[in-house]
Order: structure tokens, then sequence, then C-alpha cells
């Protein structure tokens, strides 16, 4: 498996990676998803095989209030693609990334049904922070988790 940064040329697979992995009304825009690969203030990770994307992995990093965090906006793989590490190999990355860019406290939101991605941020180090009600469409909760990084 590669994993190599985005490049604008990859838009077309990223999203396709985003159909395939979401649907409706769970699914990222295509104005939001380039909105937040052409930030300079994230980073996007590929996981590529023989030319194709096989999964995702989007990080931003802002500043607030003297705070700076790290925030994963997603991580996606193909569901035949799953379970194979892919996702930790692009989780280390956007650890990497953040850690690079001197952020000191990673973050994320997570479907609180999502067993799958709960299992994978835990056994990572991320410790649950709390549950915010209603964050994803059809009245679903979301956990907030975060791992120190520096």
């Amino acid at each position: 498996m590669l994993y190599r940064l985005y490049q604008p040329a990859d838009f077309a697979q990223l999203y396709a990676v985003e159909e395939r992995c979401f649907q409706p009304p769970f699914r990222f825009s295509r104005s939001y998803m380039r909105q937040i690969v052409a930030s300079p203030d994230s980073t996007t990770w590929l996981a590529e095989e023989d030319g194709e994307i096989a999964g995702i992995g989007i990080v931003e990093w802002s500043g607030r209030s003297r705070i700076f965090l790290a925030y994963i906006q997603t991580i996606e793989v193909l569901p035949e693609r799953r379970r194979s590490g892919i996702a930790t190999g692009l989780m280390r990355r956007l650890e990497g990334s953040a850690i690079e860019a001197g952020v000191p406290l990673i973050w994320l939101h997570v479907d609180a049904e999502n067993a799958p991605a709960l299992n994978l941020y835990e056994a990572h180090g991320y410790t649950r922070q709390g549950r915010e009600e209603n964050y994803y469409p059809r009245g679903r909760a979301a956990l907030i988790y975060s791992k120190p990084l520096l």
C-alpha cells in the first residue's frame, strides 16, 4: 500500500471513495469536500494501490483562544478493503501531519453506532471526552474522542 499526499488531480477518485463509504444524508457534499482538501490548514492523505485509491484521511488544525488543535475530518476505507490496516496507516499519517504542524492535541467526532471506528480509535489511544446528541443526520449521536500528541 502506498500512502501519499493528495493532489488536486485526485479529487474525482477521492470523492468516489466518499460516495462508496457514505450515503446521503451522511455524505460530505462535493463543495465541502473541495473546501476542506484545499484548505492551507489541512492535510489529506491517500492510501493507493495499483493507481486506485482505497482510503482517504483528512485532518485540519486551527488555533482559537491560545489553543491549537487538530481535528480528524474523516478516515474512510472502501468496504472491500477494510480490516487490512489501511485505516491505521492513514491515522498514523494524520497524526504525523498534526505533530509536524505543532499541534498538541487531536480530536474527532464519531458516530456512536459505528463500532468498528470506535474500536479503531480506542486501540490507538483515543479516549472518550463526551457525547453530542443529534450531531449526525437522523438524530444520531456523536461521541467525542481526543488524544494528546506532544
